[in-house]
């Protein structure tokens, strides 16, 4: 019994459904446990693309009057004298504004520099010896004097003086009068706080700000709130829903800052400032209702919204845990009565909200009656004047601005709302994802999962974004498609750890059934067969070597040294140290460089590798006078080798063409006599950008012609848009070409195939040599088992291409083609079919270049576009025209 309760428990440990219950509990465990504020700051970047994705007008009754820059370098540095700010709202005032909202903090009275100082200096007076002890002094010298002159009438004359002078009489009364003049100046200097009250008692609807500390208080608090900010504090609360017993009640608050009594009595409203900003610092959510211990106050936007609406605090009903009704209006909230805020974007560069300078407004620079029967927002915008917040829709935006989509929001009822039933729906979104994890994933092809589930993923994202732009709702739905890719992945990785070990004992399975199909083919011949299964045995033993091995000498001995050398080299990967494979590996790639396909071997071993003397297997072998050192690579009609001349020792590339194979019997004579006769004229071309011919000549069926070795590459690597030459070097380049093919068309020479193919661009000098003039008319009139002509249909000329005759111009449209490709990396005309390629060429105008690089030069498109002409006189006439101004569009 234990075994088979082991076996058993194994079994249900393999099952898919339990991997994938286990990975959901794992999963929920992090999401919602260890890496929750993870999953959170993904659910509000989603969040904060479904507020962007949602198209809303803010309100026009709304307007911002900033204190931006240009009021703080106009007006002085802020906050402004209080009378200054009174002026402000006396203006907004006679402009018809409804309603005035201020985010300015009035916490202490004003009490000017000047106020100080003159308060400073009438007390100096008070406690100096002008007020306290000289006035004594004068009265007593006064009396002596008297007394003096009853006696002796020789003082009474001092006496009678000293009573009419101004020291004994108007000493008292001038100190008297400084003393009242520095109470009244020093009065004058701290009215600003009065003139900013008469401002806000004439407007009537003036909205304040109140700061509360946020925090749970203790006891009870030290002293009420002043009462003309109590009177605003909401009375009609309902609990529907027991949310004081389950503690969702607003924020609690330990201490508030208010207006001070002259200027906070005076206004129509007072609201809390209060910011609440998430996790990651951005304000998403705007507290409608602080709780400040037994009493519960209204944000700043609530209230401008309520003033607005001419209601009063009685109007404002909160439904804890539920949300505020404002008037009519319910506003859905979280438990802690925060709401969910709609941010509005800005509009082809403009803001939602219209923001006026306040020095415009002041200087009279814009009129006031713009803002009749507006919601007028004053507040700071200047840089260091105040805190910034990120949004939704901004990564710095001031609280006026923050104010103003929260207003807006409450009054149009933009804001957000999440039922009380998401969680729950959330939830069975969850189990649903972990069930189809479970239970369909494993059962469905690898293909049709991914797209069901890449499917699943893009509708929990696009739903959760589309229902807070369409429906104002938001659902945390992103976690549940991290689940979904997770599951996913997870689910994908046991399955193919399951099918690997399916697969690595149907290898060893396998491994002798290829070890002997691979026998059989090699003993039947089938040598590429033979290492085709060879190379599907594993694992790679020595045994598996050893028949590899055998494979590579059965290769050698058909003399075919390249697939040789690919055996060997599939040994050396292995085991470089398996039995002489590297000599073997060397001599077997020296034989396979050496080889030229050619007379009746070439016939009787197709595709094999041949050496010419069978006895001498390491001697190079010779064309002509030419010692063959190695092959270079293979063309449209040969292989082209790296050979020396031994009498002086020059390093020529020798290009073969096997024109037996490639002609009829009937035609080869006169081929071989076009071909010397092209190999002549083209030899008597010298000039610098010319590849140079030394000598031609027949050799083992194969005609050869030896050539100038260039060390460097031809320009067809330079054709892809991620390799282009620098625009400069492609002008300079096909303007030497230009020059080149204008030599040689004037001694007579079309070359019929200029392409980035037969143009070398030489390693050392940078310099560009065509090659192959002649080749082309060797092949016009050849045609393959096709039918189609041999060469490079995309670069031939219309003319070429009718089969007309051609002249020096024809080699000008294909240069044409080179250098639009090269400068493009694509052809001017292109075409799913080779035939309607050709219509294209003859017919159809060419992509204009400066579609595809609109960087270029302005001078280069007329050039391509002249070269591209379909009438050949409607080209230029000569390769040095070109040159000339392709070199001036360089220098531009």
């Amino acid at each position: 019994m234990p075994w088979g309760n082991a076996v058993v428990s194994a079994k249900v440990w393999g099952r898919d459904w339990f991997a994938a219950v286990l990975f959901s509990a794992f999963f929920a465990v992090l999401a919602f446990a260890v890496f929750d504020s993870g999953f959170e700051s993904l659910e509000r970047y989603t969040y904060d693309l479904g507020v962007r994705a949602r198209e809303r007008a803010p309100s026009e009754r709304i307007a911002v009057v900033a204190i931006d820059d240009e009021s703080i370098r106009n007006l002085g540095r802020w906050p402004w004298p209080r009378q200054r700010q009174g002026e402000l709202i006396e203006k907004l005032h006679a402009g018809g504004a409804r309603v005035i909202g201020s985010t300015a903090l009035y916490l202490e009275p004003e009490q000017g520099a000047g106020a100080d100082a003159l308060a400073e200096l009438r007390t100096t007076l008070d406690e100096s010896a002008l007020t306290r002890q000289i006035p004594g002094e004068i009265e007593t010298f006064g009396l002596m004097l008297a007394d003096a002159a009853s006696s002796d009438p020789a003082v009474g004359g001092i006496a009678a003086a000293y009573a009419d002078s101004a020291l004994a009489r108007d000493y008292g009364r001038l100190i008297g009068d400084l003393r009242t003049r520095l109470d009244l100046a020093a009065a004058s200097a701290g009215a600003g706080d009065a003139a900013l009250a008469s401002a806000l008692q004439a407007h009537a609807r003036a909205v304040l700000p109140m700061v509360f500390t946020i925090g749970r208080p203790q006891g009870r608090p030290e002293a009420p709130l002043p009462d003309y900010v109590r009177r605003h504090a909401l009375a009609n609360i309902e609990d529907r829903v027991g949310a004081r017993a389950a503690g969702a009640t607003p924020l609690p608050t330990t201490e508030a800052q208010v207006p001070v009594p002259g200027i906070g009595a005076a206004a129509a409203a007072i609201g809390h400032l209060n910011v609440t900003p998430d996790v990651d610092g951005a304000v998403r959510f705007e507290p409608l209702v602080l709780q400040h211990y037994d009493e519960l106050y209204p944000s700043l936007s609530l209230m401008i919204a309520a003033t607005a609406l001419n209601l009063e605090g009685n109007d404002i009903a909160v439904r804890l845990g539920e949300g505020v009704d404002l008037g009519p209006q319910a506003i859905g909230t979280s438990p802690a009565l925060r709401m969910y805020t709609h941010f509005y974007r800005d509009v082809d560069g403009r803001p939602a909200f219209p923001v006026d300078s306040a020095y415009d407004v002041l200087s009279g620079r814009l009129p006031v009656d713009r803002y009749r029967d507006r919601i007028v927002l004053i507040g700071t915008t200047a840089a260091g004047t105040g805190d910034t917040f990120a949004t939704p829709v901004s990564a710095a935006t001031a609280p006026v601005v923050t104010l103003a989509h929260a207003v807006s929001s409450l009054l149009q009822g933009d804001f957000f709302t999440r039922p009380v039933w998401a969680p729950w729906a959330e939830l069975g979104v969850f189990l649903s994802l972990a069930l189809y994890v479970a239970l369909l994933l494993p059962r469905l092809p690898a293909t049709i999962a991914a797209v069901l589930s890449a499917l699943v993923v893009l509708m929990l994202v696009g739903g959760q974004i589309g229902l807070m732009a369409m429906e104002a709702m938001w659902f945390k739905l992103t976690t549940a498609a991290v689940f979904l890719i997770a599951g996913h992945a997870f689910m994908t990785v046991k399955k193919f750890n399951v099918t690997e070990r399916l697969k690595r004992s149907s290898e060893v399975e396998g491994a002798e059934s290829n070890r002997m199909l691979g026998l059989a083919f090699q003993g039947q011949g089938q040598l590429d067969m033979a290492f085709e299964k060879f190379r599907r045995v594993r694992p790679v033993d020595d045994k598996a070597l050893d028949l590899l091995y055998n494979l590579a000498l059965d290769f050698e001995r058909k003399r075919q040294f390249n697939k040789a050398e690919s055996v060997y080299q599939y040994i050396g990967e292995h085991n470089r140290e398996f039995r002489d494979v590297q000599q073997k590996l060397s001599r077997a790639k020296k034989l396979s460089e050496t080889v030229i396909l050619g007379g009746s071997a070439a016939s009787a071993h197709p595709g094999g590798t041949l050496v010419l003397d069978a006895t001498a297997e390491l001697e190079k072998p010779m064309l002509g006078r030419y010692q063959v050192e190695k092959e270079l690579g293979k063309g449209a009609m040969g292989i082209v080798y790296v050979g020396r001349d031994p009498k002086i020792g020059r390093q020529v590339a020798i290009k073969t063409m096997a024109l037996s194979q490639e002609f009829e019997p009937d035609e080869l004579a006169g081929v071989k006599e076009r071909f010397f006769r092209e190999a002549e004229t083209a030899g008597r071309l010298s000039h610098p950008n010319i590849v140079s011919i030394f000598d031609a000549g027949e050799e083992h069926d194969l005609a050869y012609i030896a050539m100038e070795f260039i060390k460097g590459h031809d320009l067809t690597r330079h054709c892809k848009a991620d390799a282009l030459l620098p625009v400069p070097d492609v002008l300079r380049l096909i303007a030497d070409a230009a020059d080149a093919l204008d030599y040689a068309h004037a001694s007579g020479v079309i070359h019929r195939d200029i392409k980035p193919a037969n143009m070398m661009l030489v390693e050392s000098s940078r310099a560009v040599k065509l090659m192959d003039f002649g080749i082309a008319r060797l092949t016009d009139s050849n045609k393959t088992k096709t039918g189609m002509v041999l060469g490079s249909p995309s670069y031939m000329s219309p003319e070429q291409l009718a089969g007309k005759r051609v002249d020096g111009r024809s080699d000008l449209f294909s240069l044409g083609v080179t250098l639009f490709q090269l400068l493009t990396g694509a052809l001017p005309f292109q075409a799913n079919s080779m035939v309607n390629l050709m219509m294209k060429i003859a017919t159809e105008p060419h992509t204009p270049i400066h579609g595809l690089r609109p960087d270029l030069p302005e001078a280069v498109a007329p050039i391509v576009d002249r070269l591209l002409q379909k009438s050949a006189d409607a080209r230029y006439a000569r390769g040095a025209d070109v040159a000339r101004e392709l070199r001036a569009a360089a220098g531009a």
